[in-house]
């Protein structure tokens, strides 16, 4: 697919018939097949835009290239509601072709259109990859600290 293909690359709301596309391109990424994961997700978040949950799909009209999902949340300690991304993920093949970007758009578009001024996203500090591309659409990192606790 060129980056013209991927002009043409259609980003819609998830519906059932998406989901075994979906599980199989993130087996190819995490190298672990969660069916009961993403039924939950398909549950969940396909078709709740009335909730501010979104589950979006890239569709080359061939298959789905790849998905985004978030939400908006409201957050304790005063915080305004802002805009959660919590999965992204497109077909190793179809990388560096602008998908992932249309995706995260989409998104946007969305969180803006129900008043939210602010995208966040949580990753492991060590993901250079995905990482790498939320840098590159201009997220920087927040003034927030993740604190952990192992519950043995």
């Amino acid at each position: 697919m060129a980056r013209s293909e991927a002009q043409a690359v259609r980003v819609r709301d998830a519906v059932e018939r998406d989901l075994r596309q979906v599980i199989e391109i993130d087996a190819g990424i995490t190298g672990l097949r969660k069916p009961a994961y993403w039924r939950g997700v398909l549950v969940r978040y396909a078709g709740a835009r009335r909730r501010r949950r979104l589950f979006l799909v890239a569709d080359s009209g061939r298959r789905v290239e790849g998905f985004a999902i978030g939400e908006v949340r409201d957050w304790e300690y005063g915080m305004p509601p802002c805009g959660w991304v919590f999965a992204i993920g497109v077909r190793p093949q179809a990388r560096l072709r602008g998908i992932a970007s249309r995706l995260l758009g989409a998104i946007e578009e969305a969180f803006r259109g129900y008043g939210v001024h602010k995208v966040r996203t949580l990753l492991a500090r060590d993901n250079l990859l995905v990482l790498s591309f939320f840098r590159s659409q201009g997220m920087m990192a927040a003034p927030f600290l993740t604190l952990e606790k192992d519950l043995v």
